[in-house]
């Protein structure tokens, strides 16, 4: 069974969610701040974190930051009225996943949630590494090196650098890669990808004088040694 844990201090909304994730057969705790957060997390297992920002003793921003800086692979959703995007960005650089702004349809969440599942699921048929320039990707074990040294990804910071890599040079769109890393039945928006891949940039290249991940304007993006 998928077991979610929620950060939620709005009462009557956290038993919506919860209420509504059951019927789906999908287990859901409820937490209310960000210390009890913590506690419940080492008392558990989870498949995916739903994350409100504004909750007391640890907000979720500092609550996601922490997550990452031992696990860097469950997907994190945050849930927030503030819907800026500004907001977005600094949950992105965090290490979140996806960002769903409230108000919003249950059935909407649960559509990201399982496309989040979907998508954390690591490929088991995937062992050869993925070599360019001095770059290696290995999809078996999810991890990135540049120059022998290994660089921490979010989850969709290493899905968009496997994405480009595996394109062998091709320009993607924003447009497919917004399909590709996020689910096309809702709606991106196309600024969050320039965002991911500066994300990349700052980890990828910035220390290299090689660069490798490139801008065709007016068509997309592309991952090559030139």
């Amino acid at each position: 069974m998928i077991k979610i844990l929620l950060l939620e201090d709005d009462l009557v909304l956290s038993k919506e969610i919860s209420d509504f994730l059951k019927t789906k057969d999908i287990a859901c705790d409820c937490v209310f701040d960000g210390e009890v957060f913590f506690r419940q997390l080492r008392a558990g297992q989870y498949n995916i974190f739903l994350l409100d920002i504004n909750v007391p003793k640890i907000n979720g921003l500092d609550v996601c930051s922490q997550i990452r800086e031992t696990d860097p692979t469950t997907p994190i959703l945050m849930i927030s009225a503030y819907g800026d995007l500004n907001d977005k960005m600094d949950a992105f650089q965090l290490g979140a996943d996806d960002y769903l702004v409230k108000p919003f349809h249950l059935e909407e969440l649960l559509i990201r949630v399982l496309a989040l599942l979907r998508r954390s699921a690591t490929p088991q048929n995937e062992e050869k590494i993925i070599a360019i320039d001095d770059l290696e990707i290995a999809p078996s074990s999810m991890t990135v090196k540049r120059a022998g040294t290994t660089v921490e990804l979010t989850q969709k910071e290493y899905q968009l650098l496997l994405l480009l890599a595996k394109a062998k040079g091709r320009t993607l769109s924003k447009q497919t890669i917004s399909e590709q890393i996020w689910d096309s039945h809702f709606d991106t928006n196309l600024n969050t990808i320039e965002v991911y891949i500066n994300f990349l940039r700052k980890k990828i290249d910035k220390n290299h004088e090689n660069k490798l991940i490139h801008t065709r304007p007016g068509f997309g993006y592309y991952l090559k040694d030139e």
